[in-house]
């Protein structure tokens, strides 16, 4: 195994999620497995179904106050990984965990068949958008600003962190499918997101003009 988790670079795999997870169960063996090796072996439909589990506490108008600042750190991290095609940098004391073996191979068999319902709602289509590493760089791109904004401690606003998790969601389960439309809705929610905190701006702004100029 090499150590040096930057040097890794993933291949793209087209096999429908439910059935790379079963695979990836297969592929756990022994008793103990570590984060690095478990990385190495999920690739970039891990990385992708990861950041697809750090967006589901945000797919709701008005999220927990402070949790976005946390996993969006993480999230930034991955996305990082997946715009540079490299597993992305975590901290060794991370990487060199040791996980139960048995015990995970059980949960993703098991999330195999949750997650595999996205296989019945998606194929791969608008293939154009895809099909080759700069078009996917650029749908990392856009994971990665999800994640930036995803990060700013708006959770008592509505949809401020649901819209960026929205356009995280469907641009990795875009990825993941091989699949444009997902693609575009995800480029589409990210424009709103930037619309809606730029209207945020300029709508504190207005407010404080509006104060000062009261008093004055």
């Amino acid at each position: 195994m090499n150590d040096d988790t930057t040097s890794i670079e993933f291949r793209d795999n087209t096999a429908p999620l439910g059935e790379t997870m079963r695979r990836l169960a297969g592929s756990i063996s022994g008793e103990k497995i570590t984060v690095r090796e478990l990385l190495a072996l999920v690739g970039e439909q891990g990385l992708l179904l990861a950041l697809m589990f750090l967006t589901l506490p945000f797919l709701i108008p008005v999220s927990i106050p402070g949790v976005s600042t946390v996993f969006g750190l993480v999230a930034i991290l991955i996305a990082i990984g997946i715009t540079l095609n490299r597993v992305p940098w975590l901290p060794d004391r991370l990487l060199d965990r040791p996980l139960d073996a048995v015990k995970l191979a059980k949960a993703i068999e098991s999330g195999a068949d949750k997650f595999g319902r996205i296989d019945k709602i998606s194929h791969p289509r608008l293939t154009r958008l895809t099909e080759n590493a700069a078009m996917n760089r650029m749908a990392g791109l856009g994971l990665l600003l999800g994640a930036v904004l995803l990060i700013f401690p708006l959770g008592f606003v509505p949809f401020s962190n649901t819209l960026p998790a929205w356009s995280m969601l469907l641009l990795a389960a875009g990825l993941l499918q091989r699949d444009g439309v997902l693609i575009l809705l995800g480029y589409l929610f990210l424009l709103a997101t930037i619309v809606y905190f730029v209207a945020l701006a300029v709508g504190v702004l207005t407010g404080a003009q509006w104060v000062v100029n009261f008093f004055n």
